[in-house]
């Protein structure tokens, strides 16, 4: 379907008369955060055996020193200034650290050789897979970190504060710390005074697996005793949690019962409260700038308006991101929770998804409904992205088939608003999350249960230049796009402005969207054709005049304009542009 036709925009011209000084180069100074988020246990690997099931020596595992100046200022010529890292806290795992006084894990419940990052064993300790030394562990973090300052980026970590291990025990914890559910009473279901739920007279009863011929299934012998059972991470208070559920992990209790249609207990401040105020002081005083708070809407809103103001009291500059699924309590986990952004897959992620993959019910007006109705009043503190370590790789069969399908999407993903905007590593290269990696099946994700190596991100690696040396002419082109598309959303000025979207989203196509990015410094008009065989035309009306003209940032190509407020445009199919006046 090709379209020309005069669309008068009326209705933006008093959000468009702005002061006619324009600036057409972008400001250095960057407008908003971009992250990237890696898990180092894949990031710094160079082996590429990739045998399923295979521990540590077979397929190796990235440590903190593969977390080199030079990787890091790599990762800057993204335009990031904050890293997640992924997996840093001590979570259980099947390999053999008791020479470093580590108890062995028992493989009924860890999921995985390498386990679950999500699966906490000692929140006062990193993993020692991480560590070259793994006796001088934490002294490697501590470098990580201060190397990470000093390359001039800020750090996330994870703060899991709905679950922990099954074998959760501090070895780390400083004098006067008592682990949790030391003193609970575990004759009761559930008191406020307990830190964990139970289920009196019940043994847990480990989910059955189909016996299978491989390292891991080897180590499982379905003898792990616990007594009581204690509730499963995903609100499973039952002894009996399923393959599905996450039956490796033990719910935390925050004053909630369950049992009695979730009546609270918050006063006086349950003990687990201030435990976890002092995990959080405690990472915060070695110098991390901030936390990626897992599955923060399983936890109640009461901690999180108190905690948070509680660190900023010290740390005013600490950032708490919030990973949330349910658009209703958006709002009230930033302003009565006081988080400083939220994921945003239930919205703008799951429409992308939908657009890129050309499914039937693929609509524009999904976006528009995302940031107008959704997110609106806050759309700023929305960090938008399209992978992450629970996500399917782009490249993946499962997703798009090929990253530069997502390009595109990726444009209206960093542009749409001024909130934080995530890369994940090995996305900017094409990883595609091949095979079956062990406990992690083939479902287009980089596995976080195994030892592993991404073959395309150590192309990018090349054995620890990461120059590039050994991407592809396709790749490289890859990563420059999002390079090109991450500059402007971090740096060009009118990513501070406002968003406006066109008269034109949904009335002629809905494969179709547009919006202008506004501010007092600098215009931006940004269109995207998700059609994958029609291109799209128009002819604007602007509601003001350019008589510069006009250059598209994506290719740096500059056009004259018919007059000083027309605009010629046509979006080749699966393309966008960022037009610049």
């Amino acid at each position: 379907m090709s379209i020309k036709t005069a669309v008068i925009l009326s209705a933006l011209q008093l959000c468009f008369i702005l002061a006619s000084a324009q600036q057409s180069e972008p400001a250095m100074k960057e407008k908003k955060i971009v992250l990237y988020q890696l898990l180092p246990r894949l990031f710094g690997n160079k082996q590429t055996n990739n045998v399923p099931f295979g521990d540590r020596r077979q397929n190796g595992c990235g440590k903190f020193d593969d977390i080199t100046t030079v990787a890091l200022n790599s990762i800057k010529e993204l335009h990031v200034n904050y890293v997640w890292y992924t997996g840093i806290i001590a979570h259980a795992s099947m390999s053999d650290y008791t020479a470093y006084g580590i108890p062995r894990d028992d493989a009924d419940v860890v999921k995985g050789l390498a386990g679950s990052p999500y699966a906490i064993r000692d929140y006062y300790d990193v993993d020692p897979d991480l560590a070259a030394d793994p006796a001088k562990r934490m002294q490697e973090f501590e470098t990580l970190l201060a190397r990470t300052h000093a390359a001039g980026l800020k750090v996330l970590i994870d703060f899991v504060p709905n679950h922990v291990a099954r074998s959760y025990k501090s070895l780390m914890k400083p004098a006067g710390v008592s682990d949790f559910g030391s003193s609970d009473d575990t004759g009761k279901a559930f008191s406020a005074a307990n830190d964990f739920y139970y289920i009196p007279g019940k043994a847990l009863k480990v989910p059955g697996f189909p016996k299978a011929d491989d390292a891991f299934s080897r180590l499982r012998d379905g003898k792990y005793s616990e007594f009581p059972a204690r509730a499963t991470g995903n609100n499973v208070f039952s002894e009996k949690p399923s393959a599905d559920d996450w039956y490796e992990t033990i719910k935390l209790n925050y004053g909630v019962d369950h049992s009695s249609k979730g009546k609270t207990y918050f006063e006086p401040r349950p003990a687990l409260w201030d435990k976890m105020k002092d995990i959080l002081n405690y990472w915060a005083g070695k110098g991390v700038d901030g936390f990626r708070c897992d599955v923060a809407e399983m936890v109640p809103v009461e901690f999180w308006a108190w905690v948070i103001p509680e660190l900023k009291k010290t740390y005013p500059g600490l950032v708490f991101l919030a990973e949330a699924y349910d658009p209703s309590v958006y709002e009230t986990y930033l302003k009565r929770g006081h988080f400083d952004y939220l994921y945003d897959k239930v919205g703008l992620y799951d429409a992308l998804k939908k657009l890129i993959r050309n499914q039937p019910d693929a609509n524009t007006a999904d976006i528009e409904a995302v940031w107008r109705k959704q997110t609106a009043g806050f759309d700023g503190q929305m960090l938008r992205f399209l992978e992450n370590h629970d996500e399917e790789r782009i490249a993946s069969r499962f997703f798009a088939g090929g990253p530069e399908a997502a390009l595109p999407a990726f444009v209206i993903t960093a542009t749409l608003g001024s909130g934080p905007v995530m890369v994940y590593n090995g996305q900017e290269v094409g990883e595609p999350g091949l095979g079956a990696e062990g406990f992690g099946k083939d479902d287009g994700r980089s596995t976080i249960f195994d030892y592993w190596g991404m073959p395309e991100h150590q192309k990018w690696m090349n054995g620890g230049t990461f120059d590039g040396g050994k991407l592809s002419a396709g790749q490289q082109k890859l990563r420059k796009a999002y390079q090109r598309i991450l500059n402007i959303a971090a740096r060009h000025p009118a990513m501070s402005g406002k968003t406006e979207s066109l008269p034109v989203n949904n009335t002629r196509s809905n494969r179709v969207y547009g919006y202008f990015r506004t501010s007092a410094a600098g215009r931006l008009l940004i269109l995207v054709n998700f059609d994958r065989t029609q291109s799209w035309q128009e002819t604007f009306t602007l509601p003001f005049e350019a008589k510069a003209g006009a250059k598209e940032l994506l290719t740096d190509s500059r056009f004259k304009l018919p007059a000083p407020n027309r605009l010629n445009v046509s979006v080749a199919a699966g393309t966008a542009k960022i037009i610049e006046f």
